[in-house]
């Protein structure tokens, strides 16, 4: 693997227990947020402001808009965003505590080295990645280590979505073709984003006009495409961690702690985001 997708796997878990872990969950509905959706644009999109749905729906691709828009932006009546940032760096540290005993220490100095990548890292078209980058870093270093790992996935994630862009997918169609090659069950994603059976099936027949996708699954065309993407994914994710010294290091410090984020099985696997388990 890349050293951007071996970074990747190990910081994804950590960032990701604002999605699965209770302490977070609890802390979107404790700062006013109702119901899991709104917590989850509502905690995602804070960096951005008070952001009306279009922005969402754009920056955060593949969910159905009306999910979007059921959610944002109702969410800034019930918490403000800067209400909302405080929350998610609290409740994140003190999941990532919970999960993964002496994480303060790890964290202690993880967080400059972390915090080299991500200013090294170009802004340009990367707006969930610039809006996150320009917080201001919690002294706590867990809440700090969450942050960043935050930071550094969304870079990769709008690389992602311009990749995306650029083969013509639309964010239905790229849910359909990561179904197809095995990496996400179509009932997880149709569940987690939003979309209709009617136009998943739509979005399929779009595919199979162009050869990437059929009764079967994905065709090969569809497997290289899909390869391809994320090859290209992960080239545009490097160069943050080019500006490290001894990446491998800091890879290998983290991985013991994600590994006990992963055991404590509150993250899902196969889950919609895509991840794959992290290697024993």
């Amino acid at each position: 693997m890349s050293i951007a997708r071996d970074f990747w796997v190990v910081l994804e878990p950590l960032h990701s227990v604002t999605y699965f872990s209770p302490e977070c969950i609890d802390g979107n509905k404790d700062v006013g947020l109702k119901g899991f959706w709104m917590g989850y644009f509502g905690s995602r999109g804070a960096p951005l402001g008070p952001a009306p749905s279009g922005v969402i729906e754009a920056t955060f691709y593949g969910f159905h808009p009306g999910r979007v828009r059921r959610a944002v932006p109702d969410a800034w009546t019930f918490a403000s965003p800067e209400n909302i940032l405080r929350m998610r760096e609290a409740t994140a540290a003190k999941a990532l505590r919970r999960l993964a005993q002496g994480f303060d220490e790890v964290a202690a100095e993880a967080v400059p080295r972390l915090r080299t990548a991500v200013e090294a890292a170009d802004a340009a078209g990367r707006t969930l990645f610039a809006a996150n980058r320009d917080l201001t870093l919690p002294d706590d270093p867990v809440a700090a280590l969450w942050q960043l790992a935050t930071t550094l996935r969304e870079h990769r994630g709008d690389g992602h979505v311009a990749v995306l862009t650029a083969e013509g997918l639309n964010g239905l169609e790229a849910n359909v073709l990561a179904s197809a090659v095995g990496n996400v069950p179509v009932e997880l994603l149709l569940q987690s984003r939003g979309w209709s059976r009617e136009e998943w099936d739509e979005a399929a027949e779009a595919l199979a006009a162009r050869g990437l996708v059929d009764g079967e699954g994905a065709t090969e065309a569809g497997r290289s495409l899909r390869a391809d993407i994320e090859r290209r994914t992960d080239a545009l994710a490097v160069p943050p961690y080019r500006a490290l010294n001894d990446p491998g290091s800091l890879h290998r410090m983290l991985a013991p702690f994600t590994r006990a984020v992963v055991d404590g099985r509150e993250m899902p696997f196969p889950n919609p985001i895509g991840l794959p388990r992290p290697p024993a």
